[in-house]
């Protein structure tokens, strides 16, 4: 929340002008009457500097710009997926995972492929590194690896996220077609939302 005038909490503050130019380091009671006296307010702009920044200017003409600026710029949402593969995934449904992948890829989300060990796989773990590193391989061409495979408990995972759009290049869509429909998948928990986050 902005803090104008009365509500600015810090004993000092930096000041400026409209258009951005220093006034001055002042006690924000003192910057609070200098604004009030030209018939402008004091709003605090910059709450994290040392001392907080603060701007002269009209409110609401403040908080129209601000809100035109939020517009403008959209908070953009990236989502997490998972996929999960196994020790012994068939080539047909390893095509479709990684078709999937790219799809994820594609629309921006970051993806954590995860490999989990059943049985008598944990004694050969590495398995699933080797699984894990040609899924990574398998698409360097939409992906960077921003996690290498680790180990967790009985799972490997690693996680992948977006290469910019300009050198995206889809593999298994050009080789497989459109294998992304979920109901193709032999179990529907090897494809999951993660979690959301705004940056």
């Amino acid at each position: 929340m902005t803090r104008v005038n009365d509500y600015i909490r810090a004993p000092k503050v930096r000041v400026v002008t409209e258009s951005g130019e220093l006034i001055g380091v002042m006690s924000a009671r003192e910057a609070v009457a200098k604004a009030k006296s030209i018939g402008m307010d004091l709003v605090e702009i910059a709450a994290k500097a040392d001392p907080p920044v603060c701007k002269v200017c009209d409110y609401g003409k403040y908080k129209y710009e601000q809100s035109k600026l939020k517009k403008n710029n959209p908070k953009t949402t990236t989502k997490l997926k998972e996929v999960k593969f196994r020790v012994r995934t068939e080539e047909h449904d390893y095509n479709l995972k990684c078709s999937r992948i790219e799809k994820f890829l594609d629309e921006g989300n970051k993806v954590k492929v995860q490999l989990q060990f059943r049985g008598r796989e944990n004694a050969h773990k590495e398995l699933g590194f080797e699984v894990l590193k040609r899924v990574a391989e398998d698409l360097t061409g939409m992906a960077h690896l921003d996690q290498k495979p680790r180990l967790a408990g009985r799972a490997v995972s690693m996680l992948l996220s977006p290469l910019p759009k300009e050198q995206r290049k889809r593999k298994f869509i050009m080789d497989h077609g459109e294998l992304v429909d979920e109901d193709d998948f032999d179990d529907e928990e090897e494809i999951e939302e993660v979690e959301e986050t705004e940056e």
